[in-house]
Order: structure tokens, then C-alpha cells, then sequence
């Protein structure tokens, strides 16, 4: 070995050996005096208290502070001046173990370079009227020179805690902040300005909560992460370096500051969690606020940050300002699935600056949300939900979707959807009830084209339908509707005054007012009106959709419509009308029908009444004017009314006629027959009767040189009284070309007929030249009169025989 290396060599040892004799010898002075260094130590230590600081026991352990001198203390409590009122020891600590500068210790002076606190409790109080037992340490006066030169404050370099149960307990600001700390490490720097900490902690969060009247946050969490600590002398500032805090399984990168130089301390926390789940970020906050949030729920992570701004002293909940960033997500809500769900939403609780921070001047911003509601995409500019006390949204609501895509939203018990587009945009203002839309008030307009629907429980279906929804502050218009079911087409327009307070508190009152056009309206394919209400099926009651569903068809039922129809056309079975006008208005009831009129051919007729639905059979109750109508179509319209002996092929003329008949009829539009009750008043004019074999059966005998194929009628005119199949004609004179009658009795359109015929033989040409009217009523039933009688023949036709017991009676 060189020279030089054996000189180094004997120097190093020599330095270990010297330090090592240095060491023991501090140790065996420290063992010596424990005595006398434990009380300069709590000496040096109770200077900057206000109040007192005990230790059990001292003991040096040597290798742990080497080179220093590490003394381990026992039983330390430090407690405030007011103790014996509030009996809240700030500290309590089984294990004290502190580490002092060898050099300092030499000189006298006591430089402290380590801390470890072990087994312990720290609980910092206040009380009611905001006095703390933090106030056991008192605050350095900058201005006071220091009046001992021979000792310096007590500098602390490194700290540690270990096992250490730590509470902040402020009950004047109603703030409970407890940690039971598994480790805490820090290492302290200083400058003329400050500290410096370098710290790294593990806790369990059994309480953080700024107002104990709400919760706390965090509740029962692990943190586990490092900090980087300044605090300035000058400001009174700490600061907290932005840093990974782990909060149970999700890591959170955490800043804060706080401003001691206050009376009550100011805090800012910037909270950052770049991919958190929703429940596990509602999980952390509050109970009151944790279990709103868990209505809802979103299925990938999102992207949350939390500023919190606040005060340690009586100011009540923290001011909250929560941004939050939703893409492509799938959104849980009370009522509804929402996929490809995206937004911005701001959450604060303090939305009028200075009108505090609680629930009454909190909101919720929603900016650009978009998604899919059962495939039907749609989109809001900005949501606003404001006061949470009593929550109110607002927002604009815009889609485009294919119609039949409501099926699947609404349910397909009332309405179903096929072909056809529907666009939406709607301002919406509405209060939050259990976190759903309760009774919105909206303004703008839905439009659907070329769609086609069918009204389930009417067994209605229309094609090519289109319709735009104007809603206003107060009424709802319907414009530009046209619908076509089979062979009809209809053009609607309508309004509905107070629409919407009336359909979420009183939908039996909605009118609706119909304005109604149609080229050609074929009946028969509105007859689901007249038919019974499928019920509703309960199957689904309790599908998502079935409340929506159910109000809607609970509208159509209660709701009452005025219709003002203008016809250019119009079929019902045979029946062919013209410039149909009239007034209907339907309600859960039936119809109404006022100012019916129609033009057939060069005659008219004119309706009034109402249909009553009680089930498949509707009763029904009809006024009628008949006006110049060719009584030949007439009766081919409407299937001869039912009689098969006296049928459209066998008449002429133009009627004119006032009826009022009532009965019922079947949800397929055919009359029942023998429920029918009414009178009827005819006036037959330029009528003739046609081939009528009743009639030629008996005159081919009576009159063989008479034209009995074309009976015509100058004027005939008479009463029937309608008594369900039973028709009394009531006594009525027949004057025709070939003979003249006298008829009265009953005719039934099943069995029962029964109706007297007086017919003279004289033949009423030889009359025709007397202009005289009373001379020609007395000789029209002057010569041979055959008294005949029509009946029920055996084969269900009419017969006619003499009427014998006529001849008796007279």
C-alpha cells in the first residue's frame, strides 16, 4: 500500500474512532442528566405556551439520532390554559421521541431535528364562542427583540406520526375533521421568509366535515399520497403543491392553500380526478348530496374536478364550484336511459354572489348535452336547474328521429308508430320532483312528416301523416295535420287554450278546437270512434315508459274535441254526399252533432243529435231534414232501412221530410233494427212506385188493364211512428195514376205486419178533369172498395188478402 494511502487510512479511523468516543460520551452525559435535561427541555418547550406541556419520562436512544442525540419521550400532554373548562387535551402522546443537535446541546441551547410522534391523540377544539386550546401556543412578536441570546426557538426538521389519532372539533363553524393518521412523514427546511415541507402520508378519513349538519365527505376513506408544503411568515400563507392524493382506490391530484393570517383560517382545495366512476365520486361527498347522486349513474369514467373555498370559523358550508366532462357515456336517471350521452356540467353553490352558499343559490349547468333517448338522439344547448331547495330546469330541446322510434319510448298501447320523421325544439321551464321533470311549461314547435300511426285502442291507422305543434306560453296550435287512412284524406288545423295546465291538472276540460278539410272522406274508416275502448294492457303498467304512455292515452280519452268539418265529399257504405259541412264534438261520452248538412244530388238534408257510447252497442239520437232528395238513391244509400219488400228499386220521386229517430247502433255502424223509436213526416213529390209486387199481385186481378209497373203520386205525404221493427203508418190517403187507397197500420221489418188497404175500384182518370178539390175528395172512394189486409205470409213475405173482418166492422 502507497505511503499516502496508509496516512488517509490512520486519519478516517481516527475521526470514526474520536466521534465514536464523542457520541458515547454526549450519551453517557445525557444518561447522566436526564433529570436536568428533561426539565431544560420542557422549559425550553413551555416558553411559547399558553398553558402547560408534561413529560412522563426520558430516555436517550442512542443509534437512532446518531450523530445527534435521539431522546425518547413518555407520556407527553400538552394542554391549554382554559382546560378545566373545556377538557379537551391537544395532545396526548405515549411515544415522544425527540432528536437534538449534539453541538447545540453542548452549548446549552436545545436545536430540535426530529419529532416522532407515536400512539397518540391530537384534538384541536373550539368551542361555541370561537376560543381554541390551539391558543397554547403563542404567536411570535416580530417587533420584541429576543432578550436571550444564549438560546434560539426550537427549529424542527423532520417529523413523524405514527399510529396518531388526530381531530379538528370546531364547533362554532359546526366542522369536524378526523383522521386516524397510519403514518405521516415530513421533512422541514426554513428561510428567513418561512418553512418548506416535504411530506408523505397514509390516513383513514373517519370525518371531514364542513358543516356537521350535512355529513361528512370522504367518510371512512384511505388517503394515502405525498404533499410539498410552503408556508410564508409574511403572508400567513400555506401552501399545498398540486400532488397525487390516492382516496381509496382512485387517485385524485390535490392543491390547496391556506390563509392563517385571518381570525378564522381561509382554505382553497382544488380537487382533480381525471377518471373517476360516478358512484364512486357521489360515494365521497356528503349523505345528503351522496344519495340524490346516486339516482344517477354513469357507466364509464368521467372527467371531475372540485374547487372548495371556505373558512375553519362559524361560515358554514365551504362555497362548491364541480366541473364535470361526459363523453360518449351511458347516463341512469330515474325515469330514463340516456346512451351516448356527452356534457359539461357546472355545479356551484353560490350563484348570486352574496346571497350565501346553500341550496336556495345553488345550480347545475349543463352545457352542450347530447344523446340518445331509445335510439331518438337529441340535444340541449345549456341545461339550468336552479335553487336545489326547490330545484326548477330550463333548457332548449332539439331532435330528429324517426317516428317509430317512439314505440319503444312510450309503449304501443295507445299510439304506434310506422314510417315517418319527427323534428323537435322546445324551451322547456319545469320543477324537479324526485329528480324528474314535473309538469314542464314549454314553448316552440314539434313537426312530423310522412309518417304513419295508428291509434291502438280505436283501431284507427292513417299514412302519410304530417303535423306541426306550435306551443305558446298558454296554448298549444296544430297546424298543417294531414291525414289519410285508406281512401281519406283530412286537413286539420287546431288550438287548445291553457293546453298544458289543463293536461297535467285537469284533462277532462281540454278542448280542443278542429278546423277540418277533406277532398273525400270515406266513414266506414272512422268507425273505431263508434267502437269500445280496447283496454289498455296491464302487462306493462310498470315499464318505464307506461307513465308517459298512460297520461297520453288518459288525454285522448278525457280530453273534449269541437270539430268544424268542411267535406267536399263524402262515402258512407253506398251513401255518396256533397259540400258536407257540420259541427261534431266528441268527448269520453260520444258525439255531438249540430249543423250536419250535406247535398245529395239536387236535394239536401240536415242532421242534428248525439251518439252515447256505453260499449259495442251506441245509442244514438238523430234529428233530419230531408230537402228535394231522389228518394230512389235514398233509400239505396242506407240499404232500404232495413226492408226487404219495399226496396230503392221500387220508388221515385223527391222527398221532403222531418224525422226525429233514436236506437242504437253497433261499433260497425249498423243499425240495430228493432231499437229504433221516432217519428217520421214525409212528403213524397213526382213519386212513383215501380214494380212493386205486393201491389201487382193484387191488381194484375182487380185492375188487369191498368198500368201497374208505374204508379205514379201527384203529392204523397204521411206519418210513421217508429216503434223499434214496428212501423204504425198512421191514416193516410194514396192518390196515383191508377187507383187511389186508404192506408193505415203496422209494418214490420221482421214478423208482425199488418196493415189495412181500402182501395176503390173507381179508376181516378175518370176524375182527372174536376178542378174542384173538395168534389174530387168526395167521389175518390165512390163505387166498389175492396177492403184488403197485408200480412206475414208463410214464406216471410207480405201477402195480401181481403180484409174480412173489415167488412164485418162495417
Amino acid at each position: 500500500m502507497p505511503r499516502w494511502s496508509k496516512i488517509t487510512l490512520r486519519i478516517f479511523i481516527g475521526l470514526v474512532a474520536l466521534v465514536l468516543l464523542v457520541f458515547v460520551g454526549l450519551g453517557l452525559y445525557v444518561n447522566a442528566n436526564k433529570k436536568t435535561l428533561l426539565a431544560t427541555i420542557t422549559t425550553q418547550l413551555n416558553k411559547n405556551l399558553n398553558g402547560s406541556l408534561t413529560i412522563g419520562s426520558m430516555d436517550p436512544t442512542f443509534f437512532k439520532g446518531f450523530p445527534g442525540v435521539s431522546i425518547s419521550l413518555k407520556n407527553v400532554v400538552i394542554k391549554d390554559s382554559l382546560w378545566n373548562v373545556h377538557q379537551h387535551t391537544l395532545l396526548e402522546a405515549q411515544d415522544f421521541e425527540v432528536s437534538v443537535n449534539t453541538m447545540a446541546l453542548l452549548t446549552g441551547t436545545i436545536e430540535i431535528k426530529k419529532i416522532g410522534i407515536s400512539n397518540a391523540k391530537i384534538d384541536l377544539y373550539t368551542d361555541t364562542s370561537g376560543y381554541s386550546n390551539t391558543a397554547v401556543f403563542r404567536k411570535k412578536d416580530k417587533k420584541k427583540p429576543a432578550s436571550d441570546k444564549g438560546s434560539t426557538d426550537a427549529q424542527l426538521k423532520q417529523f413523524s406520526l405514527s399510529n396518531v389519532n388526530f381531530i379538528v372539533d370546531n364547533r362554532k363553524g359546526h366542522k369536524l375533521f378526523h383522521f386516524e393518521v397510519a403514518s405521516l412523514k415530513g421533512d422541514m427546511d426554513y428561510s428567513f421568509s418561512g418553512w418548506e415541507a416535504q411530506l408523505k402520508l397514509k390516513t383513514l378519513a373517519k370525518s371531514m366535515a364542513f358543516n356537521t349538519r350535512r355529513g361528512s365527505f370522504i367518510k371512512d376513506k384511505v388517503l394515502e399520497g405525498p404533499f410539498k408544503i410552503n408556508y410564508d411568515e409574511n403572508t400567513g400563507v400555506i401552501q399545498v403543491a398540486q400532488n397525487q392524493l390516492n382516496i381509496g382506490k382512485d387517485p385524485f391530484m390535490i392543491a390547496a392553500k391556506f390563509d392563517t393570517s385571518k381570525e378564522n383560517t381561509e382554505f382553497t382545495i382544488d380537487i382533480k380526478a381525471p377518471s373517476i366512476l360516478w358512484r364512486d365520486a357521489a360515494n365521497l361527498l356528503a349523505p345528503n348530496i351522496t344519495e340524490k347522486l346516486l339516482m344517477f349513474d354513469l357507466k364509464q369514467p368521467i372527467d371531475a374536478s372540485c374547487i372548495l373555498h371556505g373558512d375553519m370559523g362559524p361560515g358554514g358550508d365551504p362555497e362548491i364550484n364541480v366541473t364535470a366532462l361526459v363523453n360518449d357515456n351511458v347516463l341512469k336517471t330515474p325515469g330514463a336511459l340516456i346512451d351516448s350521452c356527452s356534457f359539461k356540467g357546472v355545479f356551484t353553490n353560490n350563484y348570486e354572489k352574496g346571497k350565501g352558499l346553500t341550496d336556495a343559490n345553488s345550480a347545475i349547468k349543463l352545457y352542450q348535452f347530447k344523446g340518445a333517448y331509445t335510439e331518438m338522439p337529441f340535444s340541449i344547448d345549456t341545461v339550468m336547474i336552479l335553487n336545489l331547495e326547490k330545484p326548477i330546469a330550463t333548457g332548449v330541446f332539439k331532435s330528429k328521429f324517426d317516428v317509430a322510434k317512439l314505440n319503444k319510448a312510450i309503449g304501443t298501447e295507445t299510439l304506434k308508430f310506422g314510417k315517418g320523421t319527427a323534428t323537435v325544439k322546445l324551451d322547456y321551464k319545469a320543477d324537479i320532483v324526485d329528480f324528474k321533470l314535473h309538469k314542464p311549461l314549454v314553448t316552440g314547435t314539434i313537426n312530423v312528416v310522412n309518417a304513419d300511426v295508428s291509434y291502438v285502442p280505436r283501431r284507427l291507422n292513417f299514412t302519410n301523416t304530417a303535423v306541426s305543434l306550435n306551443f305558446t306560453t298558454d296554448d298549444l296550435f296544430i297546424k298543417n295535420i294531414r291525414l289519410q287512412s285508406g281512401k281519406s284524406i283530412v286537413m286539420m288545423d287546431g288550438r287548445i287554450r291553457n293546453f298544458l295546465n289543463l293536461y297535467y291538472n285537469a284533462p277532462e276540460k281540454i278542448l280542443l278546437n278542429w278546423q277540418i278539410r277533406s277532398p273525400q272522406l270515406h266513414l266506414g274508416e272512422f268507425l273505431g270512434f263508434l267502437e269500445s275502448r280496447k283496454p289498455v294492457r296491464t302487462a306493462k303498467r310498470n315499464s318505464k315508459h307506461s307513465s308517459f304512455s298512460e297520461d297520453v292515452n288518459n288525454l285522448f280519452e278525457k280530453s273534449k274535441v269541437d270539430m268544424h268539418l268542411r267535406v267536399e265529399k263524402v262515402y258512407y257504405n253506398k251513401f255518396v254526399g256533397t259540400d258536407v259541412m257540420a259541427d261534431l264534438f266528441l268527448s269520453e261520452a260520444g258525439i255531438g252533432m249540430k249543423n250536419i248538412s250535406v247535398k245529395q244530388g239536387a236535394g239536401s238534408m240536415k242532421v242534428d243529435g248525439n251518439i252515447t257510447q256505453t260499449g259495442k252497442l251506441n245509442r244514438f239520437l238523430v234529428n233530419t231534414t230531408l230537402n228535394n232528395i231522389d228518394i230512389k238513391s235514398f233509400f239505396y244509400s242506407f240499404d232500404n232501412f232495413g226492408m226487404t219488400t219495399l226496396t230503392s228499386k221500387n220508388l221515385k220521386g223527391y222527398l221532403f221530410s222531418k224525422s226525429t229517430i233514436g236506437g242504437l247502433i253497433t261499433d260497425q255502424g249498423k243499425l240495430v233494427t228493432n231499437s229504433l223509436s221516432g217519428d217520421i213526416n214525409f212528403d213524397l213529390k213526382q213519386g212513383a212506385l215501380l214494380r212493386f209486387e205486393p201491389v201487382k199481385s193484387v191488381g194484375k186481378f182487380a185492375f188487369p188493364f191498368r198500368d201497374l209497373d208505374n204508379i205514379t203520386f201527384s203529392n204523397l205525404n204521411g206519418k210513421f211512428d217508429v216503434r223499434g221493427p214496428l212501423i204504425t203508418i198512421n191514416p193516410m190517403q194514396i192518390n196515383s195514376s191508377i187507383l187511389n187507397m186508404d192506408v193505415a197500420g203496422v209494418y214490420s221489418m221482421s214478423k208482425g205486419t199488418n196493415i189495412a188497404v181500402d182501395v176503390p175500384l173507381r179508376n181516378p182518370k175518370k176524375d182527372s178533369d174536376i178542378t174542384d178539390k173538395n168534389e174530387k175528395q168526395a167521389r175518390r172512394m165512390k163505387g166498389i172498395v175492396l177492403h184488403l189486409l197485408a200480412t206475414d205470409g208463410d214464406d216471410g213475405k207480405i201477402k195480401i188478402k181481403l180484409n174480412k173482418n173489415r167488412k164485418k166492422a162495417e
